[in-house]
């Protein structure tokens, strides 16, 4: 018999319990480990939940970044193709022929070719187009006329980026 009342003497000191009229109850350091433990599971999910918006943030931050030195990176090349298209347009008649003033035309087209391989479009603002102040920025204006406010010159050549304007076109702009 001692042998058995040292077994249960064991069992309520290790396993937290004691038999009392047939019903085990839950001792204190039991009660108080079990909500020490529900506190840090609660903790743990917290923090994983934490890392989540973190990780999350992270990649928001490196795809804005991403999007910003594009915007840069192509900001800086729109000047030297215009200052190409402005060579072009200039172009003395004598040099019509000329290998190197058609390779200077080709690098233009290879140069916007490539541009839009990337996402960027050059804005509609030929002579007749509706004038978008949204796409279009008037500088100068033609006087006369009642109707609608048409493009009736561009003056420097707009761009956008998947639909997000990178430079509104400079524009003449008059009435139909």
């Amino acid at each position: 018999m001692k042998h058995e009342e040292l077994k249960k003497q064991d069992l309520v000191e290790n396993h937290g319990e004691q038999k009392a009229g047939g019903i085990f109850k839950r001792d204190a350091k039991v009660e108080k480990l079990k909500a020490e433990n529900a506190e840090l599971r609660a903790d743990l999910q917290r923090t994983r939940a934490d890392f989540e918006n973190f990780h999350k943030n992270v990649e928001t931050r490196v795809k804005h970044s991403q999007a910003l030195g594009e915007k840069k990176a192509i900001l800086a090349i729109l000047p030297i193709l215009d200052d190409i298209e402005r060579a072009i347009a200039h172009l003395p008649a004598d040099l019509a022929g000329n290998a190197w003033a058609e390779n200077v035309v080709k690098m233009s087209q290879n140069l916007g070719k490539n541009l839009a391989k990337v996402g960027v479009k050059r804005i509609k603002a030929d002579a007749g187009t509706q004038f978008k102040p949204e796409i279009h920025e008037a500088i100068q204006f033609e006087e006369g006329g009642d109707g609608e406010e048409v493009v009736v010159a561009e003056l420097r050549a707009g761009y956008k980026l998947h639909d997000e304007v990178l430079r509104a076109a400079m524009v003449k702009v008059g009435h139909k």
